[in-house]
């Protein structure tokens, strides 16, 4: 009986997906709950598991086919009774014959079945990658790399070359050229980077997007990190970072000046009673804004774990629909990477993104006297629509006091 493979339900406000990779092919084995394919979203990567155990027998969407739930990817057919299957009939060779070729073996998938006769490989020598699964054609390219036996073309009626002919020396890869004969290549956008592509597009188009700058004397909070680092990393077993600084004061900002943190709803604009602050990071596929929910009842600890545990996420690319889902207020660190200074685009529905830059050894004057201060360049984008520029001022000022003088984030709570 064949079962159908379909996309599943991606989460909310996800419809479509494109098919990233197929982890099994067509004849191979697949067990319950064992993934079977890779779909690309707009958000995260999701692994697709086998509902029932069987053969895979059919891919109907290969790597790269957009999707959109509900559509059958593949068929698995499923596994048989547990009583044993006919074995072939037996005959006697006589003795002037060749050797009979490999007969088929149930514990190999018909694929790697098929390339072990033409190899005149004899599958019983050959253990399959996942215990107690079938013998797969991976399993069988590996067995002939390992007897030193590179896979051969199937036999042919063609005359064999003479023993004294040279082999032939592989031609080096040549990159497509252009008609002017340059080098090009072209690489299809992932799912994430289209829609990536597309809402910043959106961004641009449907918000007055505006943005303003300040520039913040870091001295306070690296001397703050200095004394506290090892007692803190000790205590909770995570550096003490400038994240949790700047989620803390752009709290307290956003509660100075509440319409940064909202959204526009038709000829409504919603202010938000609660903080789930976004925090950007770079990762393989893209950029990603984990959420960090109801961060003002967050500690500094719990912030930078948090960040922590969503970095890991990106990178081995396990983060879920819902780290990903929501967010008031977005914040963007260009900084690790060496900006000095940019213009950060808004995250929809969104209102607001602060973004943070690189700390460089300025001379500054205080108190009538110049001197040198790690000094970091600070921007606010927002919509203009909802936010005036005085607000947008005001709340990086506020960002400006509480970084400048962290103990008063304490009083802020």
């Amino acid at each position: 009986m064949a079962f159908q493979i379909k996309v599943p339900d991606l989460g909310e406000s996800v419809v479509e997906a494109t098919v990233g990779r197929w982890l099994k092919n067509e004849g191979d084995t697949v067990a319950v709950g064992e993934a079977i394919l890779v779909l690309q979203t707009d958000k995260v990567d999701l692994e697709v598991g086998a509902e029932k155990s069987g053969v895979l027998r059919q891919i109907q969407h290969a790597a790269g086919e957009d999707v959109k739930i509900g559509d059958v990817l593949g068929e698995i057919e499923e596994a048989a009774s547990s009583a044993a299957p006919p074995q072939p009939e037996k005959t006697l060779a006589p003795a002037t014959q060749e050797p009979a070729p490999v007969e088929p073996n149930a514990a190999a998938t018909p694929v790697a079945q098929r390339m072990a006769k033409e190899q005149q490989v004899d599958l019983t020598n050959i253990e399959p990658s996942r215990p107690g699964g079938r013998v797969t054609k991976t399993d069988v390219q590996r067995y002939l790399e390992s007897q030193h036996q590179p896979p051969t073309q199937p036999p042919t009626t063609q005359t064999p070359a003479p023993p004294t002919a040279r082999p032939v020396t592989p031609t080096p890869f040549q990159p497509p050229m252009t008609t002017e004969g340059r080098a090009e290549e072209r690489i299809k956008m992932s799912r994430r980077r289209r829609t990536i592509a597309a809402r910043l597009v959106e961004a641009q188009h449907t918000a007055a997007m505006l943005t303003t700058f300040n520039e913040i004397d870091m001295s306070a909070v690296q001397d703050l990190r200095e004394r506290r680092k090892v007692a803190f990393k000790e205590r909770y077993g995570v550096s003490l970072g400038l994240s949790s600084f700047f989620v803390k004061a752009a709290i307290g900002a956003l509660k100075f000046q509440p319409r940064i943190n909202a959204e526009i709803q038709a000829d409504e604009f919603v202010l938000k009673k609660y903080f789930d602050i976004g925090v950007a990071i770079g990762a393989p596929e893209g950029l990603v804004v984990p959420v960090l929910r109801d961060a003002d009842r967050m500690s500094f600890a719990d912030i930078e774990k948090g960040i922590k545990d969503y970095a890991k996420q990106a990178e081995n690319g396990t983060l879920s629909l819902e780290a990903l889902r929501g967010g008031t207020f977005t914040i963007t660190n260009g900084g690790v990477f060496g900006s000095m200074m940019s213009t950060p685009i808004l995250n929809p529905p969104q209102v607001g993104i602060l973004g943070l830059h690189k700390i460089e050894p300025r001379p500054v004057v205080i108190n009538n006297e110049i001197v040198i201060r790690p000094m970091m360049y600070v921007a606010l984008s927002y919509d203009h629509r909802i936010v005036d520029g005085r607000e947008a001022v005001q709340f990086l000022v506020r960002v400006k006091e509480l970084i400048e003088d962290p103990e008063s984030m304490l009083i802020e709570g």
